[in-house]
Parts: C-alpha cells; sequence; structure tokens
C-alpha cells in the first residue's frame, strides 16, 4: 500500500519541468505542489492515526485510498496555482496520503513486540520501492502522453490496487482486540506514572522535541536530491531519461539499505542507527555536489540510497524505544508531521535557490548545512542515551 500510495509524490518529481512550462511557472510552484501534498500528509498522518487508534487500520486505509485517487485526478484537471496546490494539500495530502504512513506503520508496532526494528524497516521499504519502480514509468508515460493523463491514469491505478487492500486490514491488531485492550488499560495506570519519567535525562516533551528538529533537518537535506535529481541532471547536459534512472537507482538502493538498518537497529538502537544513516546521507550530499560526470552520479545515487535508507523509519523505533507504548501513535505521528515538514522545505528550497541561482549545487550545500544541525543533535542524544540509559527499560513494559 504504502509503495503505491507513496507513488504519487514522484508524479510531480519527475513532471516538473513540463508542468512548469505548461503554466510559465518558475520551478518553485511545482516544488510547492510537492511541498503542499508533504504538509498535508503530516497533519493527515496525525488525525488518521487518533482515528486508528479507536477504530483500527480498515476506515482510515480505505479513506486513503479513494481521496489519494481522486486528489491525483483533480490535480491532473487543475488550470490554476490555487487548483494545483489546494488539490496537492488537502485530498491527496491531507485525505489521502495521511493514511499511508505513519498510521500504517503505527499500526505495524501493534502486532510485534520483537524484531521491530526489521518489522518496520521492511514495512516502510514501501516508500523506496515506489522510488525504484515509478520515476522510469511516469518519465516514459510523460513523454508519450504529458503529465496530465499519466497523472490521471495513476489516479485511477491507485484507486483499483488500493480500495481492495485497505479491505484486508479489517481484522483487528492484537491492541484492537477486546482481551488486550483490557490488558492495556490495566497496564495504563503503570505507564502514566512512567509518562513523566525522563527520557534521556530530559523532559519527555523536550526530548521529542529534540527528535522533531533533528528529523526536519535530516529531511530538508534528504528531499533536494529526492526532488530535484531529474531536473539537475538535465541541467547538466543529461537527458531526463538518465535523471529518472539514477531516482530509481537511487531509491532501489534505499530499498536494500533498509532492511540493513532494520536489523542493525534490533542489535544496537535506533540512535546509533540513525547517527550512521544520517552520517552517510551528508557525505553523499557532498559527492553530489563535487560530481558532473554521468558515470560519477550513477555511483552517487547508489551510495545516497545507501546511505539515507534507513534514515526516517528510526525515528519510529526510537519512539518506541524510548516512550511508553501508550504514546507510540501520537508521538509518532507528531514526528512523522515534522518529517514531512522538513522533505516539504527542502523540495521547496531547493526550486528556490535555484531560481535564485540558476544551479543546484547552492542547494545541495544549504542540504547539507541543515543535515550538520541534524548531526548535532543525534551526537548529543547518543551521549545523553549512554549516560543516562533509555529504551531498554522501556520496551521492557510493553505487553507481549
Amino acid at each position: 500500500m504504502i509503495s503505491v500510495a507513496f507513488g504519487s509524490s514522484y508524479l510531480v518529481v519527475v513532471g516538473l519541468k513540463p508542468i512548469a512550462a505548461e503554466f510559465n511557472w518558475p520551478r518553485q510552484i511545482p516544488s510547492a505542489g510537492y511541498a503542499a501534498s508533504m504538509f498535508g500528509a503530516g497533519i493527515g498522518g496525525i488525525l488518521m492515526g487518533l482515528w486508528s487508534d479507536h477504530r483500527g487500520m480498515a476506515g482510515p486505509a480505505l479513506t486513503g485510498a479513494v481521496c489519494l485517487g481522486l486528489g491525483l485526478i483533480a490535480v491532473s484537471q487543475s488550470n490554476s496555482i490555487v487548483t494545483f496546490l489546494g488539490a496537492q494539500l488537502l485530498i491527496v495530502g491531507l485525505l489521502g496520503n495521511g493514511a499511508m504512513t505513519s498510521p500504517l506503520l503505527t499500526n505495524v508496532t501493534h502486532w510485534f513486540d520483537r524484531r521491530m526494528g526489521m518489522a518496520i524497516a521492511i514495512a516502510s521499504c514501501g516508500q523506496a520501492l515506489a522510488g525504484a519502480i515509478w520515476p522510469p514509468i511516469f518519465r516514459y508515460a510523460m513523454e508519450l502522453h504529458g503529465w496530465r493523463d499519466t497523472m490521471l491514469a495513476y489516479g485511477l491505478f491507485s484507486m483499483a490496487t488500493l480500495v481492495p487492500l485497505a479491505l484486508v486490514l479489517r481484522r483487528p491488531s492484537p491492541r484492537m482486540l477486546s482481551g488486550a485492550v483490557a490488558a492495556e488499560k490495566a497496564a495504563r495506570a503503570t505507564e502514566t506514572e512512567q509518562a513523566e519519567e525522563p527520557v534521556l535525562g530530559l523532559q519527555p516533551n523536550t526530548a521529542l522535541a529534540l527528535l522533531c528538529a533533528a528529523i526536519v533537518g535530516c529531511c530538508v537535506a534528504m528531499s533536494m536530491p529526492l526532488v530535484h535529481i531529474v531536473s539537475f541532471c538535465s541541467d547538466l547536459g543529461f537527458s531526463a531519461a538518465r535523471g529518472a534512472e539514477m531516482l530509481s537507482l537511487l531509491l532501489f538502493s534505499a530499498f536494500i539499505s533498509r532492511i540493513a538498518y532494520g536489523w542493525l537497529a534490533d542489535r544496537v538502537g535506533g540512535l546509533k542507527t540513525l547517527l550512521l544513516g544520517s552520517s552517510l546521507q551528508m557525505l553523499g550530499l557532498a559527492f553530489y555536489v563535487n560530481t558532473d560526470s554521468l558515470q560519477g552520479l550513477y555511483l552517487v545515487s547508489i551510495f545516497y540510497g545507501l546511505g539515507y535508507g534507513g534514515v526516517v523509519p528510526m525515528y519510529a523505533i526510537i519512539i518506541r524505544e524510548l516512550f511508553p507504548a501508550s504514546q507510540a501513535g501520537w508521538r509518532i505521528g507528531v514526528i512523522f508531521l515534522f518529517g514531512t515538514l522538513g522533505m516539504a522545505l527542502g523540495g521547496y528550497l531547493g526550486g528556490v535557490i535555484f531560481d535564485w541561482t540558476a544551479t543546484y549545487r547552492l542547494a545541495f550545500l544549504t542540504g547539507m548545512g541543515f543535515n550538520l544541525c541534524n548531526l548535532a543533535l543525534v551526537i548529543f542524544m547518543v551521549r545523553r542515551q549512554g549516560s543516562h540509559g533509555g529504551g531498554a527499560e522501556r520496551m521492557a513494559t510493553v505487553p507481549a
């Protein structure tokens, strides 16, 4: 479901230049469409997460499946900035993809009490798999039929695919079963006492704020190559087909590395794994700044995908390691909201900086600056974890 739903975001990525050319817009406008979709999905993730916590995942998933398709159809028929951005924000993002990322990953945590890192990594692979599959298909379809018909066809395809899959989720998770709910209520008093216990030696909401700031930093940096690599390659004199291939290769590498990151997180913890991924991501951005050959860009894309692939799922694992299980739903929703804000800001900033400077190199350098801020925060939290503990005792209280 995630691989089909998340594919919708790459329609704007691959079609950025044709969309801008048709309307005579600067590139920041279609970039803002991507940003609007990400922001809407972040807000929707909290709302859909609250709904799924109380009623199960079937209702939110079915709503997301229908609205995502309707939103793409609406965008394909848009003729103004207001309708283009509004449909991306409200229908594709808020009501569509809002149900397809953080609520689905949170739902996974309700089914596993061991090897949760691997489980979340496997589920989150849908994002990377979407990038590996869809950009070359979209590029080919847009060359033959244009961006409007491609987006219309994908909207119909997503509804036909996601609605039946949403019906599979009618089976309640163990947490939603009456016995499990009763056990959770019995344990809630203990978890309420734990809720005010220090996390990494800090107040719980202070620790959450640090994680929110960290995910903004890494996602701003992450989104710049993801949103602009096709246009970046085109500006260097290579065809859009080569750029779409690089994006596909980058995201297929992320698909592979995500499994490895999940395996590592189960052994050393989410924070240390996040530190590794953020470091490799910044190194990959540095390579993009200093590479302009076709072969070099292919190699950098592979390296970048392997580096950043497991970064975002680590935040869901960290929340489950550091906070009580009863708080996982809303805290994961909040942190993913800040992640989508970072993705939205990075995609938009890349377009703005290009419009100002006519080059993407300064945009990638800006991304490295955000990535450095992320690394500083993660290093601080890793050191606090070494000094104050955290994680193992929280997970020990989760009912099996």
